[in-house]
């Protein structure tokens, strides 16, 4: 066991008893590991929502079954919260602050001493408004606390027999569209159906940024010889202009997490 796993088990057992914000994704899976490893009282808690694809949910669901945990699904409705519509920059704090009461509220309830999420060191280089709910509600980050990149996170996960190793990243769902444009069930709907019919072809790490009628597709660049293949390129166009986009984009740049945030950095 590495010097840096142990750190986080120290961190872990001194606080007795968490809940954690469990998405079924690299970092809280390996986060939720370490926490049995700590051998603390733990609840795992997966939000389920419109903004959440039904994969993520699903594999939540799947891998805390497996670790054997303690597993709590509660329903969260972003949508129902005008300023989250409108998709302003505040957004990831609006639903971090919803899903953040809810987990303080459950902790309270049932005496838990501590409430954990799982973002890591890389997560700082970006815009987070999102840490900002985690400060107000004390929210703990242990990943963070023991200086764990997502490389580390991976390479541990591997050695300790976590099938999420080598899941893709995963994202809700809001996080497809410019700043300022209105998010929609409907939105949501195509958003996730294009995701899964281009997964479908084989595209694991993609993502379908919408930009009003407009798709922007995202692929690791790995993938593009692949994509742009005369087959695979005729059926992409096709299946997405029946979706209801008029125009189907193919980014240069290729995959890249936070790509929405680029204009908020200039």
């Amino acid at each position: 066991m590495s010097k840096k796993l142990k750190h986080l088990i120290n961190i872990l057992k001194n606080m007795k008893s968490a809940v954690l914000a469990y998405s079924g994704g690299v970092d809280s899976t390996f986060l939720l590991k370490a926490m049995q490893l700590a051998d603390i009282k733990t609840l795992a808690i997966t939000a389920v929502s419109k903004i959440r694809s039904p994969e993520d949910i699903l594999n939540a669901r799947r891998f805390a079954e497996a670790a054997k945990v303690e597993h709590l699904e509660i329903n969260t409705d972003e949508l129902s919260i005008e300023e989250f519509v409108e998709n302003t920059p505040k957004r990831c704090f609006i639903c971090k602050d919803l899903l953040f009461k809810k987990l303080s509220d459950i902790a309270k309830t049932y005496n838990y001493m501590f409430i954990l999420e799982a973002s890591n060191q890389d997560d700082l280089k970006d815009y987070r408004p999102g840490r900002l709910a985690a400060e107000k509600y004390g929210i703990r980050s242990p990943l963070i606390e023991a200086e764990f990149s997502k490389k580390e996170i991976r390479a541990h996960s591997k050695k300790l027999g976590l099938s999420t190793w080598n899941l893709p990243s995963s994202s809700c769902l809001a996080t497809r569209f410019p700043y300022y444009q209105r998010i929609t069930t409907e939105s949501l709907r195509k958003v996730l159906e294009a995701e899964d019919f281009l997964k479908s072809l084989g595209f694991q790490e993609i993502r379908l940024r919408e930009h009003g009628n407009i798709a922007r597709i995202e692929v690791s660049v790995k993938k593009f010889q692949l994509f742009l293949s005369p087959q695979k390129r005729t059926l992409i166009t096709k299946t997405l202009k029946s979706l209801g986009y008029s125009y189907i984009t193919f980014d240069l740049d290729g995959y890249q997490s936070g790509s929405m945030n680029r204009n908020l950095k200039k």
